[in-house]
């Protein structure tokens, strides 16, 4: 027990890890071209097999082509308590998101392997498939896949835009497209599950403090807003005698940023990011103008309360400029709280390592989304340099990595003694 307390994780092989997995998928701007099942990507997963054979751990991959590492407990009929997140990125991304969590989880099984500690419960390693946006369009794959979200009905016929199937891509990878229910996966097998990631953003950066606890992964909700008018010509329609669709569409999208940033929680966002005019010629009037919005909160309340405050303005928009608003909502996906005895754990251990922490919920979507809903979930947040992500800048330094690394070590090692199922 006293030994336990005292244990570290090796910071320069970690470090040696990371510069050794960034070899694979490197472009010449020092960026990461490693999306899903792509070559580099596969040579990769071979690169996390062979370092996980070498620890002599049970390894699998699973129908959904998930990479699994299992090192066995001394109560074999307890669950396992599974950590990791991925290694695919985005096109020209970063070295840290996704597979920073990967090779924290390899660090610590070496570790304790290294000073043979043994745990009641197994623990799995777990890198999962397609955490990123990807030319097949089925993000967060593997863990839907075994959270029994995704079924094989969703993946018949799906192809990059180069006319892969994603099933031959799969079997590549190795694995089972005929079979991907059968990697469903339950709090009966696995009886907690944690994330370590990158925070993606600047408030662990801003109040100096080295390790994010997540009390709750963020809900995003999104829309399709039409905005008809009528299209006139250009130069000899008077101001006043315009129903132009896109200043309407103008006024309703600042309504929307103004309704966020009043919000009382800063962590409530509120994007417009696509946008499509028609006829979209310089001296015809837009007579449509159709966008797609995005709101992220933390709660489903949050959510509510932005689009609460934003219809009546849209309604008065509406009016005041004789347009017609056709909304469709796209997406509804609640937030997911994470683990309240998980969190208690990492703060506890936080503190006992002498580290500050800092409470926050995660305003991207991760792997650890889809696994609380099926078993006790947490994650934990390495600051980001800038609040820089899914670019070849992004970085985080080694002495934060080192900090929740250790959080994430002794989180498991008390989980393991606090938990019975």
């Amino acid at each position: 027990m006293q030994t336990e307390k005292k244990l570290r994780i090796n910071a320069a092989r970690l470090e040696t890890s990371i510069h050794a997995l960034a070899e694979y998928g490197q472009n010449e701007q020092g960026g990461m071209d490693r999306t899903t099942f792509t070559p580099p990507e596969l040579e990769a997963r071979d690169w996390l097999k062979d370092r996980l054979n070498e620890l002599i751990l049970e390894v699998r991959v699973d129908q959904a082509a998930n990479i699994w590492g299992k090192r066995p407990g001394t109560e074999p009929s307890l669950p396992a308590i599974a950590f990791g997140s991925h290694i695919d990125t985005v096109p020209n991304g970063g070295k840290y998101d996704g597979a920073l969590g990967v090779l924290i989880a390899l660090e610590v099984m070496t570790l304790l392997n290294e000073q043979g500690i043994q745990t009641r419960h197994p623990l799995e390693l777990v890198s999962f498939s397609a955490e990123e946006p990807n030319p097949f369009g089925l993000s967060t794959f593997g863990s839907r896949i075994i959270s029994g979200k995704l079924k094989r009905e969703h993946i018949a016929g799906v192809a990059n835009p180069e006319g892969q199937l994603l099933a031959e891509a799969l079997s590549n990878a190795g694995g089972d497209p005929d079979r991907v229910e059968d990697a469903v996966r339950s709090a009966q097998q696995i009886g907690a599950f944690l994330e370590v990631h990158i925070e993606q953003g600047k408030r662990l950066l801003d109040r100096n403090i080295p390790v994010g606890i997540v009390t709750a992964i963020t809900g995003i909700y999104r829309e399709e807003v039409v905005v008809c008018g009528e299209a006139n010509h250009a130069g000899t329609t008077l101001m006043e005698d315009r129903n132009d669709a896109l200043t309407a569409t103008s006024e309703i999208i600042l309504a929307l940023e103004d309704v966020c940033r009043s919000h009382p929680a800063s962590e409530v966002v509120g994007t417009v990011g696509r946008i499509n005019v028609k006829p979209n010629a310089a001296n015809i009037i837009p007579e449509e103008a159709a966008f797609v919005v995005e709101i992220r909160g933390k709660s489903p309340d949050e959510i509510r309360e932005v689009l609460t405050s934003w219809e009546p303005r849209i309604h008065d928009i509406e009016r005041e400029r004789s347009a017609k608003v056709k909304r469709k909502v796209m997406l509804d996906q609640d937030p997911a709280p994470m683990d309240d005895v998980i969190v208690q754990v990492s703060q506890e251990q936080s503190k006992a390592l002498g580290y500050p922490f800092y409470r926050l919920g995660s305003m991207a979507g991760h792997d650890a989304t889809h696994m609380a809903s099926i078993t006790r979930s947490g994650m934990l947040f390495v600051p980001s340099i800038g609040g820089k992500s899914h670019c070849p800048e992004e970085f985080s330094r080694m002495d934060d990595i080192e900090k929740v690394s250790n959080v994430l070590l002794h989180t498991i090692l008390e989980l393991d003694r606090l938990i019975d199922r």
